[in-house]
């Protein structure tokens, strides 16, 4: 678990941080100079997502989604406002939103807030979302603070709407990265903390084609 790593939850966060301040706000920027990955990964996700959006009784509506851990808005621009009426952002890093602005372009009107907050004190408007994508941050909270963050998505959530969160995978345990203060949890671990939130997994997904040296990529859809 990540208290058995994390030693100072103040300075975890604090260096979180001030490493993403230092970050170029582009694309490579956000992906840890694996910008060219960026397309095999919205590809795979705009198929993950799309089982959801199709016709039938339960399916997922596509009027709002937000953006966790949003950075300039790369999966924004490329995912979710082709399908959704409506964005909103959040990212802990006020340059990457200001930068967000011209990056999206004029479809970017349809972003109706840019939040900067962490993820840890961001509360969704109840009821409010389709879909609450989170990707690459569940390293940035502790374990409390993820399951209290997940609590808080399933409250924001519009009927059939979904949470989806696309992240790294240890091979086992819990590993922290002294560089930008972040952990990576394996399979059983972030199961639990979903459980923890009382959300249930409807889908998993390992991402394919990407590089072998990064770590394993797992997508989950839950409600």
């Amino acid at each position: 678990m990540s208290s058995e790593v994390v030693e100072d939850e103040f300075e975890f966060y604090s260096k979180a941080e001030k490493y993403w301040k230092d970050v170029p706000a582009t694309v490579d920027g956000m992906l840890g100079g694996y910008g060219h990955i960026s397309s095999i990964d919205i590809n795979s996700s705009r198929k993950f997502l799309q089982r959801f959006l199709r016709d039938g009784p339960n399916r997922t509506g596509t009027t709002r989604a937000l953006d966790c851990g949003a950075g300039i808005g790369r999966i924004t621009k490329r995912l979710l406002l082709p399908l959704f009426k409506t964005v909103d952002m959040v990212d802990v890093t006020e340059d990457f939103l200001t930068k967000a602005r011209s990056y999206l372009g004029e479809e970017g009107r349809r972003v109706r807030n840019y939040f900067c907050c962490g993820l840890q004190d961001f509360s969704p408007e109840p009821n409010s979302y389709d879909v609450i994508w989170i990707q690459w941050v569940i390293g940035h909270l502790t374990d409390n603070h993820l399951s209290d963050f997940l609590k808080r998505c399933r409250a924001g959530l519009r009927p059939n709407g979904i949470v989806v969160i696309k992240d790294n995978m240890a091979q086992e345990g819990v590993i922290m990265d002294d560089v930008d203060s972040s952990v990576c949890r394996d399979l059983d671990v972030v199961r639990k903390i979903i459980r923890r939130a009382g959300l249930h997994l409807l889908a998993e997904e390992r991402q394919e084609n990407f590089p072998d040296e990064i770590y394993h990529v797992y997508t989950f859809a839950m409600r």
